[in-house]
């Protein structure tokens, strides 16, 4: 999976936020994925090799992740969707399908609500609307802090991360999966995913109004056993979008591409076959 990802077609695209590297496959209309935070776009390639049949694929490692530039500050999630901009125009794309997953769908909101005619349907996964409660506005700027001063994921604290992103099910049956993740957690930049996840999680905005002005076809998916943003959570992010479309994935967590690939190509497929485009 991974050797595949890397020999995809690639360009470094400049942005607000640096350099990032961009991964296309296919052609037709565009769809992009931003992934979770500490994830690359190689958790996409389920996705990638489904919808490039038919779709142009673009997968964006996310600032500071993956082959991208370094992060040397905090940033905003409006950064972020003009990132998504930026890379549009870089590749001539005037409108696109926006696919995110937790960092990824929060911004995929935010670049919906902020750039309706760059957006087609937007599939928004394991995120929220709301801005940061007190347990994350504690425990990951304390947990940005220990992985700088030990220097990574190591021991304790990658079980920690592991276990933010899965849930009881791939612990016991899915190990490839949990082989994925630890890779991508040993490859991670230490001062790019502190001031990520900085900026991702306790200093998140509410969105709730913003994501109330959404016009666009939305559908909002939730993971059964997510333990970083539970079910409620997200659905009170999808109640606010007017139309949006509502689904909860049983024996699912905080990673539905990576979890349940099957059962995603699927939803999205369906999704932007029937949605409807002004």
């Amino acid at each position: 999976m991974q050797t595949a990802f890397e020999n995809l077609p690639f360009r470094d695209i400049p942005t607000c936020l640096g350099r990032l590297r961009v991964r296309t496959a296919g052609q037709g209309e565009s769809i992009v994925f931003w992934s979770s935070l500490l994830m690359n776009g190689g958790m996409w390639m389920a996705q990638a090799r489904y919808f490039s049949q038919r779709y142009q694929v673009i997968l964006i490692d996310p600032p500071g992740h993956g082959d991208s530039a370094t992060l040397t500050r905090a940033f905003s999630f409006e950064e972020c969707a003009r990132c998504i901009v930026e890379v549009l125009d870089a590749l001539a794309v005037n409108k696109a399908h926006l696919v995110g997953n937790s960092w990824g769908g929060m911004i995929g909101g935010t670049f919906t609500a902020m750039y309706p005619n760059r957006v087609g349907a937007a599939v928004l996964m394991n995120c929220s609307g709301s801005a940061a409660g007190w347990r994350h506005r504690i425990e990951f700027p304390l947990l940005a802090r220990i992985i700088r001063l030990f220097g990574g994921f190591r021991g304790g604290m990658r079980s920690l991360a592991t276990r933010a992103f899965v849930g009881p099910t791939t612990e016991r049956e899915r190990p490839a999966v949990m082989t994925h993740i630890h890779q991508a957690l040993s490859s991670c930049d230490i001062n790019s995913i502190a001031w990520a996840v900085e900026s991702v999680v306790p200093r998140r905005p509410d969105q709730l109004a913003r994501l109330a002005t959404i016009r666009s076809p939305v559908m909002v998916i939730a993971g059964a056993e997510d333990r970083t943003f539970a079910v409620k959570e997200t659905h009170a992010m999808a109640q606010v979008i007017p139309g949006a479309k509502w689904v909860v994935m049983e024996r699912t967590a905080h990673l539905a591409a990576l979890e349940n690939p099957e059962e995603v190509n699927n939803l999205i497929d369906r999704f932007l076959t029937e949605a409807k485009f002004e």
